[in-house]
């Protein structure tokens, strides 16, 4: 018995709708994903409560390398802030650490992203109320953001099923499951592509206009 549709079927679907029907045919997967992906965070934002040492260290790590000036310099440009948050999220999360690091190792980009979660959960723990504020929202960026990484992680979790256990899909031997995997990869991208964009000027525009309103309206 095999999860995968008949190609002629298949054909017939608009390219848009394909992402869809896949999370539909491993909506278990799907949900898995997500509980997991967002409880990470959690537990690294709880860890971070814990122990504020933690929190400011990666603070200080980020000041150290430069990454807190280059924020505060782009935050006063939104478009061009945009662009390198995609930039960003597009080749250091999504390709560096959930895509490639799968098509060499079967799952390990679900590994590198459980990592990155949780250190993701310690480093954004605010320092100060004005940090409170304007988590209110970025917490919609990481809605939307983690949403496109669980897209990729279960492209990358089909992969290593693929490859591993082509039969699943009536592929003849792992090589056409790993090119069956990658395909299913391909599609996801699409979505996930495009909530990435929006993150990203969600991101831009709501640090650059929505913080400091909100500052002055509840502290």
């Amino acid at each position: 018995m095999t999860d995968a549709p008949p190609k002629a079927s298949a054909d017939r679907v608009p390219v848009w709708r394909r992402p869809f029907r896949v999370i539909r045919q491993h909506m278990r997967a799907y949900l898995i994903i997500n509980a997991a992906a967002y409880g990470l965070f959690i537990i690294g934002f709880v860890i971070g409560l814990i122990f504020p040492d933690l929190s400011a260290s990666r603070a200080a790590s980020l000041e150290d390398d430069g990454t807190g000036e280059l924020v505060r310099w782009l935050v006063n440009t939104p478009p061009l802030f945009a662009l390198t948050i995609l930039a960003v999220n597009l080749f250091r999360l999504s390709l560096l650490t959930i895509v490639l690091p799968s098509v060499i190792v079967p799952f390990a980009g679900l590994a590198f992203f459980a990592y990155w979660s949780v250190e993701t959960g310690i480093t954004l723990v605010p320092a100060s109320p004005q940090g409170w504020v304007a988590l209110i929202p970025h917490s919609l960026t990481l809605i939307i953001e983690f949403q496109a990484y669980v897209l990729l992680l279960l492209g990358v979790y089909l992969l290593g099923r693929h490859w591993l256990f082509p039969r699943t899909i009536g592929a003849k031997n792992r090589r056409q499951g790993y090119v069956r995997g990658l395909q299913r990869i391909g599609l996801l991208a699409l979505p996930a592509l495009a909530l990435l964009v929006v993150g990203a000027v969600w991101e831009a525009y709501s640090l650059r206009y929505f913080v400091y309103p909100l500052s002055q309206l509840l502290l």
